[in-house]
């Protein structure tokens, strides 16, 4: 039996997510990259010009016997802000805005009735902002951005962008996280 499942997120800065979600339980591999534009295999400094289209996101391969999609779900709306467009913190543009690309139709009724649940429980002060869009391609990002906030925990940016997400994760999923992980 393959439990094995994909999810594709975006939810700003692709090192933040990626911090989170390699950190959960079931969760066997996170890569940086980008999805959701219009040009094959793009470079980092291409999309952040705004005009490949793409976001930065992350692919995260699951077993969907230890962690259901609806759970990364939870996790992902937890850990950062689905009410800014185009917007997370300091990071602007339309490559750190918030999308689930789904890559089943379940995975996308999941999502739009999560988002349904939460927006009639008020859980946000403002309208969710988070696009849903079916999953076409990913595209790995260059090996330095993977494994960044593990491999650069000092730098600034993971010390005070990063590390509050980590710091929440532990707080509210500490039963989700793997026992490498907790703090």
């Amino acid at each position: 039996m393959n439990n094995k499942e994909i999810a594709i997120l975006a939810g700003g800065c692709f090192w933040c997510t990626e911090a989170v979600f390699q950190r959960l339980e079931g969760v066997q591999k996170v890569r940086s990259g980008f999805s959701g534009g219009h040009i094959k295999n793009p470079a980092y400094r291409e999309v952040t010009t705004e005009r490949t289209g793409h976001a930065e996101a992350i692919e995260i391969t699951f077993d969907n016997e230890v962690i259901q999609f609806q759970q990364l779900l939870e996790v992902f709306f937890a850990t950062h802000d689905p009410t800014t467009l185009n917007r997370q913190g300091a990071d602007k543009g339309t490559h750190y805005r918030s999308a689930v690309f789904y890559t089943s139709e379940e995975q996308k009724l999941i999502s739009e009735a999560y988002i349904k649940q939460l927006e009639e429980a008020s859980v946000f002060p403002d309208k969710i902002v988070t696009e849903v869009t079916k999953f076409e391609a990913f595209y790995p990002a260059e090996d330095y951005h993977n494994d960044y906030f593990n491999q650069n925990k000092e730098q600034g940016y993971c010390k005070f962008v990063i590390q509050p997400k980590i710091d929440k994760l532990n707080t509210y999923f500490r039963k989700e996280i793997k026992k490498d992980f907790l703090e």
